[in-house]
């Protein structure tokens, strides 16, 4: 059943069926149709088999013997017993979740399930089979799912920013037991490297540079006599992610842009144009039109400095000396406070696959091993059109590989602290609430 994960009911083995047949043999009355009650909400038996149906469709294996089904009976209906503690927690503490946010996600799922039928008939056939009437009544339980969810998610942030959820101790037992039980779920680790780099950007003359500036300098002069920045921006920008939109930028935070720009971006008034502002890019003239708390909007006219063949050529040239003294023993922070482009990233400092970085990286590092400085290598700064020149050392590198406790033992310690902290909450909650189990 293609959507039985979300709600199939009449498609779950019958446990609960099984084990109220069971207790007749055995002269004990049948389970009843209330299996549990949380404060004053009943948890119903076919509450529990819609999470068996969601297990089974989840190609969980169903159990045959009956002290196996009767475990898993109780460890689903404790699971909702913690679900339903929870939204009324939830409540408890004003925790809202709106209208908009669950429309969003039910309508997400919706169209994820559609996607898995041919035709509209199926779909609806398939719903029928689950136990669904119409479209409708099926849309309407995802939406209470979807804000059950959500007003439990909502809950664990709050009391994490109340200090009322706190990492647990995990021991490193904990860890490996969890590992050898979960690794055969584990999929291969990828091939990943980790690296520092120093890239080296071709520079202008100085004369190049004064034409840059006389030419910002011209279009501060304009603006200031009443020219319209949002034109001037489209006609003579040479930022080509804004030079359309008139050097709209957006909403932005402190930290988004290169310190020099950063400064006066978040120090203007509404309305003013600054001078012409260096930065690694060239020279800017930037307007701010709205303030906000911790945001600011505004908008930018770029002009670079030209780049020629002999820019290009002494960068080539420098990036072969950068490395030359790299592997002579110069530190890496002296080369790079003196040749490094700090608009790029001069780390990668956690393992990254090497799949997912540019060709030209993948073809650089093939072969290497950890420590050796490459070659200077080309990448074309597609902003610019012109190249830049990285040279890198590889600090560490691995193949692919079959996943170890090393290499998931601290996301497996977060996990199992997190789990800890959160049953310790749990527990809680059903001492100081009425919770009466009659599975």
């Amino acid at each position: 059943m293609m959507f039985a994960a979300a709600a199939a009911t009449v498609l779950a083995t019958p446990l609960l069926a099984q084990q109220a047949a069971e207790n007749d043999r055995g002269g004990s009355p049948p389970v009843d149709g209330v299996v549990a009650v949380v404060g004053t909400t009943p948890i119903l038996r076919s509450d529990v088999e819609e999470r068996l149906a969601q297990a089974r469709a989840a190609g969980q294996k169903m159990p045959t013997d009956s002290a196996s089904q009767q475990a898993m009976l109780r460890s689903i209906l404790d699971a909702i017993i913690d679900e339903e503690l929870l939204v009324q927690k939830a409540k408890e503490e004003k925790v809202e979740v709106s209208d908009n946010d669950v429309n969003a996600d039910v309508d997400k799922r919706m169209q994820t399930i559609r996607t898995r039928f041919t035709t509209e008939k199926e779909f609806r056939d398939e719903l029928k089979k689950s136990g669904f009437g119409t479209v409708d009544e099926f849309r309407r339980w995802l939406m209470d799912q979807s804000r059950r969810s959500q007003l439990q998610q909502k809950l664990f942030e709050k009391l994490r920013s109340d200090g009322k959820i706190t990492p647990a101790a995990v021991s490193n037992s904990e860890v490996d037991e969890f590992f050898n039980k979960n690794s055969s779920q584990l999929q291969k680790l990828p091939a990943t490297v980790t690296l520092r780099q120093i890239v080296v950007a071709p520079k202008p003359t100085p004369h190049q540079d004064s034409v840059a500036l006389a030419k910002a300098e011209s279009l501060y002069v304009e603006i200031s006599k009443g020219g319209d920045f949002e034109q001037i921006a489209k006609r003579e920008s040479m930022d080509p992610s804004t030079k359309e939109l008139g050097g709209d930028l957006g909403w932005r935070r402190r930290g988004d842009f290169v310190p020099e720009f950063d400064r006066v971006y978040f120090a203007l008034r509404p309305g003013v144009v600054s001078p012409p502002i260096k930065t690694v890019f060239g020279y800017h003239l930037i307007r701010v039109d709205r303030v906000q708390p911790a945001e600011v909007k505004g908008r930018h006219i770029l002009i670079r400095p030209a780049i020629d063949s002999a820019d290009i050529a002494a960068a080539r040239a420098e990036a072969a000396d950068v490395a030359k003294q790299w592997r002579a023993g110069v530190p890496f922070d002296t080369l790079r406070v003196k040749h490094h482009d700090p608009s790029e990233e001069s780390s990668i400092p956690q393992p990254f696959p090497q799949a997912q970085l540019p060709q030209e990286y993948q073809t650089a590092i093939a072969g290497h091993k950890a420590n050796d400085i490459l070659d200077p290598f080309v990448i074309q700064d597609k902003t610019r059109g012109t190249p830049k020149f990285f040279v890198v050392q590889i600090t560490s590198i691995a193949g692919e590989h079959e996943p170890t406790v090393a290499d998931w033992r601290d996301k497996i310690r977060d996990q199992l602290a997190e789990e800890k902290a959160i049953r310790r909450y749990l527990d809680g909650l059903r001492k100081e609430s009425y919770v009466s189990v009659r599975l």
